[in-house]
């Protein structure tokens, strides 16, 4: 079964500099998922999946393994 983004996900659509402020913002320890989606209207599933679109994989899963570790550390991250 698919999921209704799995043909067309929402960041397909975006330039090229979208993209890359979204990935700065997530990538930022001071950016929460909210204010990405404030921004840009992407929930924190779908800034994952841009994630993994757009870094190699050893990035992803780094600031996956990071984000996973700061928030358990912190109730008000990401």
């Amino acid at each position: 079964m698919t999921t209704p983004h799995a043909v067309n996900p929402p960041h397909a659509s975006l330039d090229a500099a979208t993209v890359g402020e979204i990935i700065q913002m997530a990538l930022s320890d001071h950016v929460s998922f909210a204010q990405i989606r404030a921004a840009h209207g992407l929930h924190h599933d779908e800034v994952k999946a841009l994630m993994r679109t757009h870094l190699a994989p050893g990035s992803y899963r780094a600031w996956r393994k990071r984000v996973r570790q700061f928030g358990e550390r912190r109730e008000n991250y990401k």
